[in-house]
């Protein structure tokens, strides 16, 4: 079983928005620990959580998605549903664009419940690394795109060169809609006179979960799912931030880019 907090961190969504689900009665832990009050919860209860998010995207309210669910929702009937607001959604402006992939990214979460995932998850020892990073709390990670300009200025100005790809930290202990905690990260191996904002830190030798996301920034969602799977199913349990490794990064930011490679990591250990 999973912790809410780890469940939160998996499926993308708020511990504040997974109670709720609780108290309506669309989503209920598998168990309640009786000592701690912990809400834990089973890694197959995200396909559920999938079609909420989805039929809420579609505009349906908590009272309807619950009795849609109550009915047993097909594949089917939600792959209808969803093209049709993909044919509405297409023509709106770039926003709206946006709107659609993440729909589609989750539709195809739910029709691969019980097929071949399209990610191989690999462990990776890693040995530690020096940065130089900027951390702050952004509204959303697209808003990071300030904190690139700090850092990447600074290490120009110092005529540092990075040796490696940039990534980001991600520090929150569950998924936020908002305020996320963040550091964006160039690795050196210069010295580097820190700032009152650019700040060098060595991160400790790791063991990672790993797997590659080919595509926009939209559809990361399925490979977070993908890598919570395998965490879950091969007896794993995550022990710090996690990281987007940007192998390709987008072009000016876009979170629609095509081209964009960027790899996942969950530090973890054995259960």
């Amino acid at each position: 079983m999973i912790r809410i907090g780890d469940f939160s961190k998996l499926s993308r969504v708020s511990v504040k928005t997974l109670r709720y689900y609780d108290e309506m009665g669309l989503l209920k832990p598998v168990e309640v620990d009786r000592f701690t009050g912990y809400r834990l919860y089973e890694y197959r209860q995200l396909s559920v959580l999938n079609r909420i998010l989805a039929l809420k995207e579609l505009g349906f309210s908590l009272e309807e998605i619950g009795r849609l669910l109550d009915d047993g929702l097909t594949v089917e009937q939600m792959r209808g549903m969803l093209k049709l607001r993909g044919a509405e959604a297409r023509r709106k402006v770039q926003e709206e664009s946006e709107r659609l992939q993440m729909l589609e990214a989750r539709l195809r979460q739910i029709e691969q419940e019980d097929g071949m995932s399209k990610y191989d998850v690999v462990i990776k020892n890693t040995e530690a690394v020096k940065v130089a990073s900027v951390r702050d709390v952004v509204p959303t990670p697209p808003d990071q795109g300030g904190l690139w300009g700090e850092l990447e200025g600074y290490l120009a100005i110092q005529r540092v060169r990075p040796n490696g790809p940039c990534f980001t930290l991600y520090f929150d202990e569950e998924y936020k809609e908002r305020d996320w905690d963040l550091a964006v990260c160039e690795p050196i191996t210069a010295e580097l006179k820190e700032s009152h904002r650019v700040k060098v830190q060595t991160l400790p030798a790791a063991t990672l979960a790993c797997t590659l996301h080919n595509g926009p920034f939209v559809t990361i969602n399925e490979a977070y799912a993908a890598i919570g799977k395998w965490i879950d199913t091969n007896g794993y349990r995550i022990t710090g931030p996690c990281r987007e490794v940007y192998l390709n990064p987008s072009k000016n930011g876009s979170q629609t880019d095509p081209d964009t490679v960027t790899e996942i990591q969950f530090p973890v250990e054995k259960n």
